[in-house]
């Protein structure tokens, strides 16, 4: 598995579905269908996806050393 990050590319509003397929090895139209339908049911998680975009750190690119 790989570090929670949300990764500059494959993301549509803040990466946190991108985030979580890479962690857990799915890709991120299934997590981000799983999310839609999980706010179908009761329960905060609009409120955990936006503490997750809050709270998960960007994924740090890669620079050239001078």
């Amino acid at each position: 598995m790989t570090a929670l990050v949300r990764p500059r590319d494959g993301r549509v509003i803040g990466g946190v579905c991108a985030a979580l397929a890479r962690r857990f090895g799915t890709s991120a139209t299934t997590m981000r269908v799983i999310f839609l339908v999980s706010c179908l049911l009761p329960g905060p998680q609009f409120l955990v996806y936006i503490a997750l975009w809050a709270l998960l750190p960007s994924e740090k690119t890669a620079t050239a050393a001078w």
